[in-house]
């Protein structure tokens, strides 16, 4: 082979490394702060639009507490209320979880429209509704498992 070939396989092999090295710090990054995203800031004429939200109150069958039932934190509630709660093992979270499987931002529980939906904020390993992984907003009936890494939460009333 002559010298320009060698040359250009080598600093074709550099450009491979070096994207494989963005590619990994890309991915810790992820893990380590969340995927990137623009905060949704509505616009001056759809937020004078919508008619102002009356507070919600707990129905009959509406679930009132998050409780832990296997992992590490077993035995743990948190009790639900208007604001979401974010799941993972950032210290930010409302619910710290001390597993290996559980990237920092894992998953949130919301309520919209009278009913709480757990969503996949982008994890490694995913979320588990049930069975079923969790792959958009999905309503969380109660007593069915969600599994996060180790970690099973149940909404009971």
């Amino acid at each position: 082979m002559t010298e320009l070939t060698l040359t250009l396989i080598r600093l074709a092999f550099l450009a491979v490394l070096w994207l494989f090295v963005m590619a990994a710090l890309s991915v810790i990054r992820t893990d380590l702060f969340g995927p990137r995203s623009a905060p949704k800031v509505p616009s001056r004429a759809n937020a004078d639009a919508r008619p102002a939200k009356a507070p919600t109150r707990g129905k009959r069958g509406s679930p009132r507490k998050v409780l832990v039932t296997h992992g590490p934190l077993s035995g743990t509630s948190l009790n639900l209320g208007e604001s979401p709660i974010t799941i993972g093992r950032a210290n930010d979270a409302t619910l710290v979880l001390s597993d290996d499987y559980a990237s920092s931002r894992h998953a949130r529980l919301f309520l919209r429209d009278g009913q709480w939906l757990v969503e996949d904020l982008g994890s490694t390993n995913g979320t588990y509704l049930d069975r079923a992984k969790v792959t958009r907003p999905t309503p969380v009936p109660l007593g069915v498992p969600i599994r996060i890494g180790r970690t099973v939460l149940e909404l009971r009333k």
